[in-house]
Order: C-alpha cells, then sequence, then structure tokens
C-alpha cells in the first residue's frame, strides 16, 4: 500500500511539472489590458506616421484628410505626449491637434485653429467627439486610459483573447459597453464593438492590416464604421518610424502656430 501511494504521489508530480494537470490557467485580464495598451500605444520611446484619411458619408460620398503624427512617451505606459499636423485639404492645412496624456486626471487638448489664428482647449467632455469630422473620435487618437473601466475576460480562443469592457463612469461616455478582440501575438487589439444603452452595436473599431516595423507590430490600416448612421471612416499609416529622438520642447504650445521640422521630414 505504500509502495502505491509512493507512486501515486511520483505521478501526480510529474503531471504537475510537465504541466498534465489540466488546462493552463489564463493570463489575468490586468495583464492582457497592460500589454494590450502598450501594443497599441507605446511601440519604441517615439514615433512620426503619415496618415491619409478617408471619410465616406452613408451616400458614400468620400472626403479626404491627410496629417502627420507625432509621440513621445514620458513613461511606459502612462504620460505621452502627441502632435497631430494636417497637410490637407487646404481647408483644414495647417490645423493642429495636441494631447497631453495622463493616466490620473483628464488629458489636456488644444486644437489650433490656423483661419481663426485660434487655440481651443478641448473640454474632457469634448473628448469622444468627432475627430477632424471624421468617424474616429478625439480619445482614439492618443487611446482610452484603461483605469477609465472595468474589464472582464468573455472568452479566449486559439488566436484571440475576447474582452468584455464596462466604463466605470457611464456618464462621462455614450456606448454602455464594449467588446474587444485582442490578438494572442502581438497583444493589438484587432477589433472593438460598442453598444449603446439598448445594448445594440452601433459602432465599430478594426484594424485592417498590421505589419512589423522596426520589431514592433503596427496597425497600417484601420477602419470605423457607424453602424448606426452610416458611413466609415479608414486611416492608412505610411512612413511609419519609431524612436527618432523628439524632443519634449515640440509639444508646446508655441508650436501650435509654428509647426515644427521634425513633421515634414
Amino acid at each position: 500500500m505504500t509502495l502505491r501511494i509512493f507512486r501515486l504521489c511520483s505521478l501526480a508530480l510529474l503531471l504537475l511539472l510537465f504541466g498534465w494537470a489540466g488546462p493552463a490557467l489564463a493570463m489575468p485580464v490586468e495583464e492582457i489590458v497592460e500589454r494590450a495598451n502598450l501594443a497599441s500605444y507605446y511601440a519604441g520611446s517615439d514615433g512620426r506616421s503619415e496618415v491619409q484619411m478617408t471619410i465616406t458619408d452613408a451616400q458614400g460620398r468620400e472626403r479626404q484628410r491627410q496629417f502627420v503624427i507625432l509621440r513621445l512617451n514620458l513613461e511606459e505606459g502612462g504620460r505621452q505626449l502627441y502632435y497631430v499636423y494636417f497637410e490637407r485639404p487646404a481647408d483644414v492645412r495647417r490645423m493642429v491637434f495636441m494631447v497631453h496624456k495622463y493616466l490620473d486626471r483628464d488629458d489636456d487638448r488644444w486644437l489650433f485653429l490656423p483661419d481663426l489664428d485660434l487655440v481651443r482647449r478641448i473640454a474632457a467632455a469634448d473628448k469622444r467627439s468627432s475627430f477632424a469630422g471624421s468617424h474616429f473620435l478625439y480619445e482614439d487618437v492618443s487611446g482610452r486610459a484603461p483605469t477609465e473601466d472595468r474589464h472582464e475576460l468573455a472568452e479566449e480562443t486559439a488566436e484571440h483573447y475576447i474582452l468584455d469592457v464596462t466604463p466605470l463612469d457611464p456618464a462621462t461616455v455614450e456606448f454602455s459597453r464594449y467588446r474587444v478582440w485582442i490578438d494572442k501575438e502581438s497583444f493589438l487589439p484587432i477589433k472593438a464593438e460598442y453598444h449603446d444603452r439598448s445594448d445594440n452595436i452601433y459602432r465599430v473599431v478594426e484594424a485592417l492590416e498590421i505589419e512589423e516595423i522596426d520589431g514592433f507590430p503596427t496597425v497600417v490600416k484601420s477602419r470605423v464604421r457607424d453602424l448606426e448612421g452610416g458611413g466609415e471612416t479608414v486611416m492608412a499609416f505610411a512612413n511609419v518610424r519609431y524612436d527618432i529622438g523628439l524632443d519634449e520642447s515640440l509639444f508646446t504650445e508655441r508650436f501650435l502656430r509654428r509647426p515644427p521640422r521634425e513633421v515634414r521630414r
């Protein structure tokens, strides 16, 4: 009897050592969210990209926007600076959108309107309004802080972590919840479906193309679809570069009216 017990204990130990004691536990949802946030918005110490935006309305009519995005990380997973300079068409040329992103308070956002020679602060309540007349939102550019939402692992497939996300302060957003698919290999979110107060899906954000650039998996084409009002916006990213040595001084109000040379190189 003693020998049999010994053999059973030895077998159990082997099963534990080699991972045969049962299905592996899922990665903690907090780690999934953190890695997805880093993969989406913090690749490299800084970055530059050129963006072609195509806005299609419900009648199929198209408008174009062309702009440059500069980004600088001040803390990994924390404070960031964004500078968006519009080059085309003529009605938005020289317009600038700048963000100072924080995790412990509302972001600071500025918009420079060259035709009026006016610098306007964007209130926190406006962060989920249209970005440059597109189906993307101001908040989409620099990302939504993970601390603003509650995350639950709804499902896990061979390729994706699927999370259900609900806002901690529902009064500050127009959605009741959203479901996001996160790629297990790159940790990039590849799709998010937003639900309204009646729990109907009204907005879908998708990564259409992903490439590895400078060692970082990068979304090079994304799309937002408006299922309620119709229309969509596609953003195509070109000449993406990381770790180019951007200086913090570029992301100050003095450069809203006078864009730095980094947007043109």
